[in-house]
């Protein structure tokens, strides 16, 4: 049986029932939430990214290529959560592992060694700049996806 099959099996009354589209269930209730802040955290960090490689990019290439990979997690995350899926919800969790790895790497190097990041990058100071959004994000993602079995 597959699972279109499953999803319009006639229930009790002998009713079909709509499809539910796999998107729905990683992108619905707390994770419509995570769409909309990966989604301006996508735009967020690939703006600033660009506009820094772009105008200064001599004076701090280490923050501004981490800021780019940053929006580049965040925006593999969010096109995950919308397509959803058991490979698009294992994909957005490795991603959130890896996410937050990198929050906490840098985070830490940041306060070990300020000079080696003469401008700030979205997970500098583990997201301080953001209001700490950057390092709870990826743990409330994951906690949601672990949730989330299709």
């Amino acid at each position: 049986m597959t699972e279109t099959d499953r999803t319009q099996a006639p229930d009790a009354t002998g009713a079909t029932a709509a499809p539910q589209s796999p998107s729905g269930r990683l992108a619905s209730g707390p994770g419509r939430m995570l769409v909309w802040f990966y989604g301006v955290f996508t735009v967020a960090a690939a703006s600033r990214s660009i506009v820094q490689m772009a105008t200064d990019f001599d004076r701090a290439p280490l923050a501004y290529v981490l800021s780019a990979v940053a929006a580049c997690v965040y925006g593999f995350i969010t096109y995950s959560l919308v397509r959803g899926g058991e490979g698009a919800r294992r994909a957005a969790l490795l991603c959130c592992a890896a996410e937050l790895a990198g929050v906490l790497i840098v985070g830490a190097w940041t306060l070990a060694d300020p000079s080696a990041f003469p401008d700030a990058t979205v997970w500098s100071d583990f997201g301080m700049g953001y209001v700490f959004i950057p390092v709870i994000l990826p743990v409330t993602g994951i906690l949601w996806l672990r949730r989330r079995t299709l």
